[in-house]
């Protein structure tokens, strides 16, 4: 990204996660607090899932946002409400290994894996309704429409999802759909939820939902051209994952439309089967057509977009830290 918001100060992620790591400690402590069950298998998945580490990128938007806009800063209500996006987030990925019939997240075996379909299913289950339980302790309106109104659209981005996979007439327009749902909601729910906490005005809360929203686009687009650019043991998955499932993502629905009519054919009868072992017909295609080129481009918009969100907010740690992380989503190799 060559714009003009590159000449305002932006941390790199150790920076970030050097300024959130207090905040970020007390989440983890509330989070591993509130895991706890006395039916022993929720507390071995549940584990499972939380101890796999990852970034924790959702719940520290929600710390970031409530220290970037200033009001009362950011203290206990945003530890909590960070836990309850974290929460939602876990649940989501348990579900989303079931349905996808996943091996690999972040490196490990997956807890349908190693425990079955059942069981990841329920304590997805459980986790979304101990973030209901979480969210009411807060006992306030605004944050709980916030919520419900996420975690419904999360549901039909599952389900949208379905409807596309081994679908070869799966468009951009469609895709983006998808990632507004799948994740980007969840990314502008937590950084709202952040500025709310925070007692700031709705304007300022709409301006860090939009960066919240655009950066989650970034984030999904480039992670679908990671899928087919990354070395997979920096990954933690498997690559040509999506490929296997069927799914049509960003560079391989625009090789799709700039192909010649037989490769297009072709590629359409790999998305049908789902043919992984068809990668390097699919990999030939995507260069051909610059499908990575085009969808890197795509991500660095909607990223340039999240930091445009934040420009009337004023300079300070946390500001900088979030337009960090807009860069970040679109230059980071795993």
């Amino acid at each position: 990204m060559t714009t003009i918001e590159d000449t305002r100060p932006a941390l790199g992620l150790p920076q970030i996660q050097s300024l959130a790591a207090t905040d970020m400690a007390a989440v983890d402590a509330l989070i591993r607090r509130r895991l706890s069950s006395d039916v022993v298998l929720i507390n071995q998945i549940a584990d499972h899932i939380i101890s796999a580490g990852g970034k924790r990128l959702r719940p520290m938007l929600v710390m970031l946002a409530g220290h970037a806009v200033g009001g009362s800063g950011a203290g206990a209500e945003h530890h909590q409400l960070a836990a309850i996006i974290e929460f939602i987030h876990t649940s989501t990925l348990l579900h989303d290994d079931v349905v996808d019939e996943s091996s690999l997240r972040r490196g490990r075996s997956t807890a349908n894996a190693l425990w079955g379909n059942a069981p990841s299913v329920l304590v997805g289950d459980f986790l979304y309704s101990r973030s209901f339980q979480l969210m009411v302790e807060l006992d306030r309106m605004p944050v709980m429409r916030i919520l419900a109104d996420t975690t419904n659209r999360i549901a039909e981005g599952e389900v949208l999802q379905l409807l596309h996979v081994h679908n070869p007439d799966t468009d951009e327009a469609a895709y983006l759909r998808v990632i507004e749902r799948k994740t980007a909601v969840l990314f502008a729910a937590a950084t709202r939820l952040g500025a709310l906490a925070s007692g700031v005005d709705e304007a300022t809360q709409q301006a860090l939902y939009d960066y919240g929203m655009n950066l989650g686009y970034a984030f999904q687009i480039a992670d679908d051209v990671l899928d087919y650019s990354a070395n997979a043991d920096e990954l933690g998955k498997n690559l040509g994952d999506d490929l296997a499932e069927g799914k049509a993502t960003l560079p391989l629905i625009h090789a799709m439309a700039h192909s010649d009519a037989v490769t297009r054919e072709r590629l359409r009868s790999i998305v049908q089967d789902g043919d992984a072992s068809a990668m390097p017909e699919v990999l030939a295609a995507i260069h051909a057509t610059g499908g990575l080129d085009y969808s890197r481009v795509r991500a660095e918009e909607y990223a340039e977009r999240a930091e445009r969100a934040l420009a009337g907010l004023g300079e300070n740690e946390a500001v900088a830290a979030l337009r960090g992380l807009a860069r970040y989503a679109v230059q980071r190799s795993h």
